[in-house]
């Protein structure tokens, strides 16, 4: 056998073999978000990875309270993808604590964040100094209301808390549900429970409830549930509204059975992909007193804590192509616009959006609860909410309960 050719054709046979294998190699990352955005991400991940040959994102999809739950299972077995969708507060938080989230602070100021975000939202992603999400949104929440029921109910936009209540009596009168709202999980009549909280509290002793350095076990935090008690027995809800999935209420909207629904900017995103038009709605800051602040909340995409430095690199490229302008303008009722990132803006067509964020810069915010909550508190207060409209508890025991389990939060 002659050796000279035979160590040529295993060299050759390297060479294939290592060529295959470099073009074979491409670097791969998965990404969780939810499916309400789907039929945007899907097409973006199809044309970033055909454009970009050596990364490959895999994407998975989960409803609201789905994606909640997977992380969590995922963080306790250390199997969290590359990149997953999430809020900011506690729900963030709990990554970066338990050391599951990479730590972006170093990687900002490498690469000019700060010139590209708002500082805004890059504080909503910062936890204990930690820069630990990629920001994707910053959401401020309003009243939103159907024009046309107010105008045949001869309702004006309600300037304070009285002419709110008027307007809730008049359009049950009237046989309108006044407000959307479903029970399912929690989270949607939160929000109108916390504007209940901020009336009666203000919005310093609100502040201080929601950082625990005030106890829930007062007046407030008891009017309000006692108030929302009484609009339950008013039947300015809708029917059933305990079992209710929160991601149908735009179906009540559309049809007209209900006037107005508690929101954010991504509304109007929902009304264009649900065929309605944003300009038959309008948006007010509910009346809660002097400031009439708003809820708000950030979102953002965090990194797995283990992602080598060529995963983190293809991540950042894919959430920059993901927030890209042109995906922004050919998707963007699927985004909560406009982004947090300077200079930007809503697409005209999201009419509601920028007099919304702009009342929210007046008026002030104040942290969503369940954001500002961990969640063993805010499933008591979620409970709370449907004992209480089930007339099970009454609203005393709905602020001791949930005073008991901020106290036993802290103790551990």
């Amino acid at each position: 056998m002659n050796f000279k050719k035979v160590m040529a054709a295993v060299l050759a046979g390297t060479m294939v073999f290592g060529m295959a294998s470099s073009v074979s190699a491409a670097t791969e990352v998965s990404f969780w978000t939810l499916n309400t955005r789907q039929n945007a991400v899907e097409p973006i991940v199809e044309a970033f990875n055909e454009a970009n040959p050596d990364i490959k994102v895999t994407a998975s999809f989960y409803d609201t309270d789905g994606i909640k739950d997977a992380c969590k299972v995922a963080a306790s077995s250390d199997t969290l993808p590359s990149m997953w969708f999430n809020w900011g507060g506690s729900l963030g938080s709990f990554y970066e604590e338990n050391g599951k989230t990479y730590d972006l602070t170093q990687y900002a100021k490498d690469n000019g964040w700060n010139d590209k975000f708002t500082e805004a939202s890059l504080n909503l992603c910062t936890f204990e100094n930690k820069l630990s999400g990629y920001p994707t949104s910053y959401n401020a929440l309003g009243v939103y209301y159907n024009k046309q029921i107010f105008e045949d109910n001869g309702i004006e936009v309600p300037a304070t808390f009285e002419d709110f209540e008027a307007a809730l009596k008049t359009l049950k009168d009237n046989g309108v549900t006044p407000m959307d709202t479903a029970g399912l999980n929690g989270w949607h009549v939160m929000r109108w429970l916390e504007l209940l909280v901020e009336h009666y509290a203000g919005a310093e002793l609100h502040d201080k409830l929601n950082t625990f350095e005030e106890s829930w076990n007062c007046d407030a935090v008891v009017q309000a549930f006692a108030k929302y008690k009484e609009w339950v027995d008013a039947g300015y809800f809708p029917d059933g509204f305990l079992t209710l999935d929160p991601n149908d209420t735009i179906m009540a909207m559309g049809t007209g059975e209900c006037a107005m629904d508690l929101q954010g900017q991504w509304y109007d995103g929902q009304f264009i992909q649900n065929d309605l038009d944003p300009n038959n709605y309008g948006v007010f800051a509910f009346p809660s007193g002097d400031d009439n602040r708003m809820s708000a909340f950030a979102e953002m995409t965090q990194f797995n804590a283990n992602l080598s430095d060529e995963e983190l690199d293809a991540c950042v490229k894919f959430m920059d192509y993901y927030q890209s302008d042109e995906n922004v303008a050919e998707y963007g009722e699927y985004y909560n616009v406009p982004l947090p990132v300077q200079g930007a803006e809503a697409p005209a067509e999201q009419v509601n959006v920028n007099g919304m964020l702009e009342t929210s810069n007046e008026n002030g915010t104040f942290t969503i609860t369940d954001q500002a909550f961990p969640t063993e508190v805010a499933d008591v207060l979620f409970n709370a909410q449907d004992a209480v409209a089930n007339g099970e508890m009454t609203p005393e025991d709905a602020a001791a309960n949930i005073q008991k389990a901020i106290e036993e939060y802290q103790a551990k």
